[in-house]
């Protein structure tokens, strides 16, 4: 069973890309906790609720084995955010899953962790993704190596699929 963090932003996060996500991974069995900007109640773009277990920069990578970054429009707060950067950084360099769905992939990208890799976004964010090197792929989902993206809420369900998937080895 895996330990995975989802990084939400404390308002106008993606409901559907945080709950369906969640549910697949549930199904696989995995364990899940939620980081943000603040810790108790965020809320989603769609009046969605969710409570956050801790702070993105007192998240321990040591004891997770993957991050998901979730979109909507609350999730720009992370695009500049060298807390967030470094906690895909690292679990980046420890070989651990590194996820993104909607225009949160911009978090990846800016982090440097999309140079030269295959990566889908929303499309509103696919220059953005582009100009920090990322090879924009039109797939709803893409895997490459230990990165998964997704392009958008639609495919919140695939996207958890995939990440499981990915954690059954």
């Amino acid at each position: 069973m895996a330990k995975i963090i989802f990084v939400i932003a404390p308002e106008d996060f993606r409901d559907e890309e945080l709950f369906m996500t969640q549910e697949e991974i549930a199904k696989c069995g995995h364990e899940m906790w939620i980081a943000s900007h603040k810790t108790g109640t965020c809320m989603g773009v769609h009046g969605g609720i969710a409570q956050s277990d801790l702070l993105v920069e007192d998240v321990d990578t040591t004891s997770f084995d993957g991050v998901v970054f979730v979109g909507g429009t609350g999730s720009r707060v992370f695009f500049d955010d060298p807390h967030a950067w470094m906690l895909a950084q690292a679990m980046n360099g420890q070989g651990k899953m590194v996820a993104a769905i909607c225009i949160a992939p911009v978090i990846l990208a800016n982090a440097g962790l999309l140079k030269k890799k295959n990566a889908t976004v929303f499309e509103s964010e696919i220059a953005a993704i582009e100009a920090k090197g990322a090879v924009y792929s039109e797939s709803d989902v893409t895997v490459d190596g230990n990165l998964i993206t997704a392009s958008g809420p639609d495919q919140a369900k695939q996207f958890g699929l995939e990440i499981c998937k990915f954690l059954a080895g």
